[in-house]
């Protein structure tokens, strides 16, 4: 069985495209048999029921465990995890493989928060069940099995991660659910937890720290508030109030787009720009299109109805319909005949009649939107567009072409991909503006850095380093300077569980043939060439419409000169990319592209100028005794242009690969080395004598008579 990479589905090994999303399934020659990523692993387990069912006929047990496992896998796969597989009354789930979704923590944390409200439905609704649950959820690396069919129960990841999540659910309470360290960090903004007593789990040195998940603080998609003041969107949120001015002043209509990565600060600006909207007596109202969970037509719409008609998630039908034919009535007046029961069917809250075409539905939403207008200038925000339904992208774009005559601002965010799915987004509109929302410059960053550092109560001299691993991305540098200020011991260059994700559910929704030059791209390092791709692509690919793809989509850029005649140079845009993709690569895979990177670099470049990228790449390989000699060849040419300290570095990399039995040679590495240490001593001591120097010569400055 083939898994397809973009929706999960299984597929007969004869399939060359997905039967579920019709998307081309990877071929041997484009995708890893295996890969690394960081994911979930949900297990839960009913208590008690072994012993229970010893007492029941076998039968009995199947009429129960039949609904329960239904349930269960329904709520698992509705947040987009995986059910590996089932072990008599337990199962276990995946989050983040076959394909990372950014927010795998959060999904498998609401799944079992999910699972225990259907256990206790079920109990409801059949009292003699009395079915009781223990549920963990844990994150860390793993090796996934791509090609694994867990309908056919093969393993679909491997790792500690997985004997973890075990251990913590024989831990769990009943009815409770116990997460792991990395799952309580990816997920402490979004869902509420009590700490618990660690966990002492089999096969652990130390006790392991757990949490329990009590209950959602934010709905799918929603992020707390930023943790300081926004920074470094001054030109943006002007360029916002300019368009807004003349929207108010003209009364015309406009459909803005905030266009920008995950974490780049779309829903902080359309925050601010709201309140400076209310501030100047309009209104503005917020809806989102969810990635997961409870999926309904014209979602964002669907929030921004209810909540113009008061309407709770907890009213009744016959309530929620009252509020909003009011509602329309108080907007309408003698004009709202039908419109109610249209934009009722069109939220999903009308439950009779119906009506000839989906145009009819449309227009009385195009009449309510430009009566709320009409009433009070109107901002309304569509959060996660990319996220949305092709009805949802029909009907925004009927409101941004027809509304007329009223001060409206259409504020959608989205995901450069957006483009991908709605290619002529806005195209042909007069009042469309398209607003990229770009990186944080350094300085802002470092002071980004600084301020949440300093709120945290844990101020460092590392947020200039914080700003520069974030590549300018909020979330990254929050999550980046929350890591370090709790964990005195992590370093700002070490990704966050948050982070990695993110990045790492980027380059699993890009194309295989582009992922797959990335993740050659990326065993060469931060700059790469066309002709190492092609030493490991073994020319199966069209690298020229890959890199010019990859280009195009903003993750790698081509370089106007090359240290290499003849052959184009290239580097990652930010080197989260890099390393995401590279951490990707299983060792053996990793060992066999720096083995062919190398050969590459031997082949095309003068070996003394590059001799410490063949060391690394050689040391990569496994090739100690090769790497040795060239970082022993660094050195020299480090130690020629007297750059002794780096020399001495070079030459004790070239010892830490040299084994014991070869003596003479180690001798000699040992010699230079001391050689090199020396002349470093001397040096630092000259310097230090020549300043202090300075310091006491009467001629100097300083020493000058007032």
């Amino acid at each position: 069985m083939t898994t397809c990479p973009s929706c999960g589905q299984e597929n007969p090994p004869i399939a060359k495209f997905c039967l579920a999303c019709a998307e081309p399934l990877p071929t041997q020659s484009l995708g890893l048999a295996e890969e690394r990523k960081v994911v979930t692993v949900l297990f839960a387990d009913l208590v008690g029921f072994t012993a229970r069912a010893e007492q029941l006929d076998p039968e009995d047990v199947r009429a129960i465990l039949t609904p329960y496992f239904a349930r269960v896998r329904n709520e698992i796969e509705a947040f987009g995890g995986t059910v590996e597989k089932f072990i008599g009354d337990a199962v276990m789930a995946v989050f983040g493989a076959p394909i990372s979704h950014g927010d795998d923590p959060e999904r498998a944390v609401r799944a079992a928060l999910a699972m225990c409200a259907a256990v206790e439905a079920m109990n409801a609704a059949d009292p003699n069940l009395d079915l009781k649950v223990r549920i963990a959820v844990n994150t860390g690396e793993a090796l996934v099995t791509l090609a694994a069919s867990a309908a056919q129960g093969e393993g679909v990841v491997a790792g500690d991660v997985v004997n973890t999540a075990s251990r913590l659910q024989e831990a769990a309470p009943v009815n409770g659910i116990l997460v792991g360290e990395e799952t309580y960090r990816a997920t402490r903004s979004v869902i509420r937890y009590e700490e618990a007593d660690p966990v002492v789990a089999k096969g652990k040195q130390e006790p392991v720290r757990v949490w329990r998940a009590l209950g959602a603080s934010a709905g799918p998609g929603e992020r707390a508030a930023g943790r300081v003041a926004m920074l470094g969107r001054g030109s943006e949120l002007a360029v916002l109030q300019r368009i807004w001015e003349r929207v108010v002043a003209e009364r015309r209509p406009q459909l803005v787009t905030l266009f920008g990565p995950a974490g780049i600060g779309k829903t902080r600006l359309a925050a601010e720009f709201g309140q400076l909207a209310r501030a100047g007596d309009a209104r503005a109202i917020t809806g989102r299109s969810l990635p997961y969970g409870e999926l309904i037509p014209y979602g964002a719409f669907a929030t921004q109805v209810k909540q113009v008609a008061r309407i709770f998630d907890t009213d009744g039908a016959d309530a929620a319909g009252e509020k909003l034919e009011r509602a329309v009535a108080e907007l309408l007046g003698t004009e709202a005949d039908g419109v109610a029961s249209h934009i009722a069917m069109l939220i999903g809250l009308g439950r009779e009649g119906g009506v000839d075409d989906r145009q009819t539905l449309f227009f009385s939403a195009r009449r309510l939107v430009e009566a709320l207008a009409n009433d009070q200038p109107t901002v309304l925000v569509f959060e996660d567009v990319h996220w949305a339904d092709a009805g949802m992208f029909d009907l925004l774009e009927v409101l941004a072409s027809r509304v007329r005559d009223v001060p409206l601002l259409l504020l959608a965010l989205a995901r450069p991909e957006l483009l991908e799915r709605r290619p002529t987004w806005g195209g042909g509109l007069p009042g469309y503006t398209a607003l990229p929302i770009e990186a944080l410059s350094e300085e802002h960053a470092k002071e980004l850095a600084a301020q949440v550092l300093l709120q945290m109560q844990k101020p460092s001299p590392a947020a200039l380093e914080i700003g520069l691993v974030g590549e300018g991305n909020p979330l990254f540098i929050e999550e980046l300077a929350a890591s370090v200020a709790e964990d005195a011991t992590a370093a700002a260059g070490e990704l966050p569980t948050t982070i990695r994700g993110i990045v790492s559910a980027r380059l699993d929704a890009l194309p295989r043939g582009e992922r797959a030059v990335l993740l050659d791209a990326a065993v060469v390092g931060k700059v790469f060439w066309t002709g190492a791709l092609q030493r490991m692509s073994a020319g199966e690919l069209d690298l020229a419409e890959l890199l010019d793809s990859l280009e195009g989509r903003d993750l790698i850029r081509r370089e106007p000169v090359s240290r290499l005649r003849g052959d184009q140079q290239f580097s990652f845009k930010h080197d989260l990319i890099r390393d995401a993709a590279y951490a990707t690569l299983p060792r053996q895979q990793r060992r066999q592209r720096h083995a062919q990177v190398a050969a590459f670099l031997e082949e095309t470049t003068a070996e003394i100028p590059a001799a410490s990228a063949l060391a690394q790449h050689w040391r990569e390989a496994g090739e100690d005794g090769r790497a040795a000699d060239y970082f022993v060849l660094a050195g020299d040419q480090a130690g020629r242009g007297w750059a002794k300290d780096e020399a001495a570095g070079f030459y004790r990399r070239a010892l830490e690969l040299l084994p014991e039995e070869q003596r003479d040679r180690r001798r000699e590495v040992t010699r230079r080395q001391a050689v090199a240490m020396q002349a470093t001593f001397h040096l630092k001591e000259m310097l230090a004598g020549q300043g202090a120097g300075r310091r006491g010569d009467p001629s100097s400055v300083e020493n000058r008579p007032g």
